[in-house]
């Protein structure tokens, strides 16, 4: 039972398709909006914008206002506290690497497997 509460509370604050997303381009260093919009490919601005405001929330990224440069510069970087993801991150590249390959292997060997069409 407390597993599965703490896999919702983990889920609840960084699941989605975005959230580790905007926090591995953020653990390279500070960025601006469109900056890491760029970064972190297919995200739409609204997205960014309310994935960013969750974060902030939640204590994953801070948002830097520069208002002494001209234009106002606004930039997000990651807290230490994103820094508590490092392992979770990690493990999840290893899986998504070793699912990937298995996909890769079984779709080969069902092709090879598959009947000759004459």
């Amino acid at each position: 039972m407390e597993g599965e509460i703490g896999v919702g509370d983990a889920f609840y604050v960084i699941g989605g398709k975005w959230k580790l997303r905007i926090i591995i381009a953020l653990s390279e260093g500070a960025k601006r909006f469109n900056e890491l919009q760029r970064t972190v490919e297919g995200i739409s601005a609204r997205v960014l914008s309310s994935e960013l405001k969750d974060l902030e929330m939640n204590g994953f990224v801070t948002r830097n206002v520069h208002a002494d440069t001209f234009p106002v510069v606004v930039e997000y970087e990651a807290t230490g506290y994103a820094e508590s993801l490092r392992g979770v991150l990690k493990e999840l590249t290893a899986w998504g690497t070793m699912h990937r390959k298995r996909i890769r292997r079984q779709a080969e060997l069902d092709r090879q497997n598959a009947p000759k069409r004459i």
